[in-house]
């Protein structure tokens, strides 16, 4: 197999399961915040104790996701050595900006959010829990900046010629702020938020069907269902802006999101729809004229389409970037859909008396990864041949004495430490989820001891 398909292969391999947890870190880092802003706020023990059984989860996230980054940093020598050489300033200013501002911030402040309870007061553990929480999305600040500016660059120049050339920044602020930046940071910010709160509304839903410690569960519940509720709207307001962007900045990744193959004709909107990249047609189920309203308000306006792109600047893969593309809006749609019934429920104050909407959100976790996992494949592959929009194809950014036998035997080595590894995130989240939000400092009757024979793998 050629070494450019298997190098962009095993990326997308190690990138896809280490995406798997900061999303849950960011997300369920606001969402302790609220918890213990309920404790401090109330005095009751119940939010004590319900964010102490969430510390011990977000430490287990966050431990799996530092070890599962730190493979792509390796992957950038050894695979995209070219690569590495053309946006080494850019990237390189990128990552230390979050290793300064970020990383420090959150890993020096977890020490207090995991070990600090009854050793400083109440008020500076709140601290260290918000300052945990504004350190995890500091992180993806830089990460979703240094991204987006392969999308859509600015702020640098280039220096050097043909293989010695590389990106050196002009204006770190416009490179920060480069078009597609904020969009695409709010996209990813409100995805781990969906991420997160969902992870909190599966157990403790769990928990509800169980009948075990339902204080806690129903009380954690609500606080989920409000955090999911609100980024479940937001995110269809989000994922409006950036296709807007996206339009104006990468028209052919565009025209691959939506199948949209005439030069220059009204564009429909596909609910769902396969592509024949071969005879350049689209055939589902569509809103004619859809697309073009969502860009211009208007039914006239004409839409640039893959057409007036040639071929080799233009995705080979569309029919994968429509599919995913399309599966990202419609998990999206269904976690608004679920998220407004559950809040009109609570509102009539019969959330808890449907144990087949209690269900859906036990399993429902899976959801917001697949969304997120799929929203970043589409954006990738849809700015396909370019590593770097418009500058730097992804088959020129590739170490030059990299061979195909090398990328196999390490993307095989990489598959089994990381099938360990999530096994072994699996059993321990299982184990601590077992255990349950117990304190043995409270009776019983406030909180009912959990059952071994309950298996809370959903």
């Amino acid at each position: 197999m050629d070494v450019s398909i298997l190098s962009r292969i095993q990326f997308a391999f190690t990138v896809a399961f280490h995406y798997i947890y900061p999303p849950l870190s960011i997300g369920l880092g606001v969402v302790l915040v609220i918890m213990e802003g309920q404790y401090l706020r109330t005095g009751n023990k119940m939010y004590e104790q319900m964010t102490r059984f969430w510390i011990k989860i977000f430490a287990l996230i966050f431990g799996i996701g530092v070890a599962t980054g730190i493979v792509m940093e390796f992957e950038f020598g050894t695979n995209w050595a070219v690569y590495s050489r053309y946006v080494g300033d850019i990237f390189g200013s990128a990552l230390a900006a979050e290793g300064i501002f970020a990383f420090a911030l959150e890993s020096g402040f977890l020490g207090i959010l995991i070990f600090g309870w009854n050793r400083v007061g109440p008020k500076v553990h709140f601290l260290s829990t918000i300052m945990v929480a504004l350190g995890s999305m500091f992180s993806a600040i830089w990460i979703v900046v240094a991204n987006s500016w392969q999308q859509t660059p600015s702020g640098f120049k280039i220096e050097g010629e043909g293989m010695h050339a590389r990106a050196v920044i002009t204006d770190f602020w416009a490179m920060v702020f480069n078009p597609s930046s904020m969009d695409r940071l709010s996209h990813v910010l409100i995805g781990a938020l969906l991420a997160g709160s969902f992870l909190v509304l599966s157990v403790h839903a769990y928990y509800i069907l169980r009948g075990k410690y339902l204080e806690i569960a129903k009380a954690g519940f609500k606080i989920a269902l409000s955090v999911a509720t609100v980024a479940a709207l937001l995110q269809l307001f989000s994922g409006h802006h950036s296709a807007n962007g996206v339009a104006v900045n990468q028209p052919a990744k565009l025209a691959a999101f939506e199948g949209h193959y005439d030069s220059l004709a009204v564009a429909d909107m596909y609910i769902l729809g396969w592509l024949d990249n071969k005879t350049e047609k689209t055939t589902g189920l569509k809103v004619p004229g859809g697309l073009t309203f969502l860009l211009h308000q208007d039914f006239k306006t004409p839409v640039i389409g893959l057409n007036a792109f040639k071929k080799e600047n233009r995705p080979s893969a569309v029919n994968f970037v429509f599919q995913t593309y399309h599966i990202m809006i419609s998990i999206g749609f269904i976690l608004i859909g679920l998220t407004l019934l559950a809040s009109f429920l609570w509102w009539k104050s019969k959330l808890f008396d449907n144990r087949w909407l209690l269900q859906i959100f036990a399993w429902g976790v899976v959801l917001p990864q697949i969304a997120n996992q799929v929203g970043w494949y589409s954006a990738e592959v849809g700015r396909q041949p370019w590593v770097v929009y418009g500058l730097l194809r992804t088959s020129d950014a590739l170490s030059q004495s990299l061979r195909a036998e090398q990328v196999i035997f390490s993307l095989i080595l990489f598959t089994l430490v990381y099938a360990l590894l999530f096994v072994l995130f699996l059993y321990l989240l299982n184990k601590k989820i077992k255990h349950g939000p117990t304190d043995h400092s409270l009776s019983t009757e406030e909180l009912p001891l959990y059952s071994k024979r309950d298996n809370p793998i959903l």
